[in-house]
């Protein structure tokens, strides 16, 4: 007997990158083994030296093909086994491990559009819809498209075992959010990867795509994020190591560094309309999604909790925002004594 394993990985292109896939046919109870690849076809080598190595370092029960197949989240490495330069996992991994004494944990939510074809999903196939408002949480045929993908997306994402914690339909038709964690930095980075693929590979059977693009319509309609909830043990029992984390974003070269790392387009979506703020400005503030970081009023009023950085894009690389967030605000907080 055998099962399926479907290997799915971070490709090289630019400015942002997709994820791929392939199905690999293994004997009941094998070990998920290294695989390869021909990188010249997802712009991560060259011709003459094509070949990369696939490393599982995730798997979950594949929900789409059901029994015992699985889904398998890999990262590349070269053929010496080395990282592959376009491997940011592991750039977190080190990070992760220096700071795990501080135990960060995040949750992010992922925002994302579907389209049929050229336009948004409830988008008229000439002119636009009534303005934004209506469709946030929304409910009913005139403002809520594309429920059944979301929820059969939802379905799947917990029979793979990932740490969802809830969905939404978002300001725009046809926009929608769903959320990881709280997790670890780098469970809750490979489990969002896993269920963007879920989200794609769902919709594709509706004959629906879905998209990351951070601003997909342009003119007044709000733009999709990712926005990054992050805290350490210090942060969940006591204010100061909040106000030290929120800090120290702010600090020096610290917002153009993380700015310029939260993905593709963010000057397009960053603009101080739409619930953001500029994307050369740095702000934070207590129950203001106006603000860079926002930290959310219970967390004011309980003096404990978490802090909400609203300034990474919907297709922002997590590996990299939570390298950026671990060790900026870690560092900071282990400076301070707040650990």
């Amino acid at each position: 007997m055998t099962f399926k394993a479907e290997y799915i990985w971070i490709d090289g292109t630019e400015p942002t990158a997709k994820l791929r896939s392939k199905t690999k046919i293994l004997a009941d109870g094998a070990e998920l083994p290294v695989w390869g690849f021909d990188g010249s076809s997802t712009n991560q080598a060259v011709g003459h030296a094509s070949d990369l190595v696939l490393n599982p370092v995730f798997s979950c029960p594949d929900p789409i093909r059901g029994g015992d197949d699985v889904l398998v989240m890999c990262e590349v490495l070269n053929i010496d086994m080395t990282p592959h330069e376009t491997n940011m996992r592991a750039l977190l991994r080190p990070v992760a491990e220096q700071f795990s004494g501080q135990e960060p944990i995040f949750g992010i939510e992922q925002e994302y559009t579907f389209f049929d074809g050229q336009r948004p999903l409830g988008f008229p196939v000439n002119g636009f819809p009534a303005a934004q408002g209506g469709y946030y949480c929304g409910v009913g045929a005139d403002e809520i498209f594309g429920r059944e993908i979301v929820e059969k997306h939802l379905d799947h994402c917990l029979a793979a075992g990932l740490g969802i914690s809830g969905i939404n339909a978002e300001v725009m038709p046809g926009q929608w959010e769903f959320q990881v964690g709280p997790l670890a930095p780098l469970e809750v980075a490979d489990q969002l990867w896993v269920a963007r693929w879920l989200l794609y590979r769902t919709a594709e059977d509706f004959n629906v795509s879905a998209t990351l693009d951070p601003k997909p319509v342009k003119g007044d309609w709000n733009g999709a994020g990712a926005h990054t909830n992050f805290s350490t043990k210090a942060m969940r029992e006591g204010y100061d190591a909040i106000i030290t984390a929120c800090e120290s974003l702010g600090e020096g070269s610290k917002p153009m560094d993380h700015v310029k790392n939260y993905g593709a387009g963010i000057d397009d979506r960053l603009t101080g309309l739409h619930e953001t703020a500029p994307w050369n400005e740095y702000s934070y503030g207590v129950s203001d999604r106006g603000a860079s970081v926002r930290i959310p009023w219970q967390v004011g009023l309980e003096r404990k909790g978490y802090i909400e950085d609203r300034r990474p894009n919907a297709n922002v690389d997590p590996y990299v925002v939570t390298r950026l967030i671990v060790d900026t605000c870690c560092t900071a907080l282990e400076k301070a004594g707040q650990v």
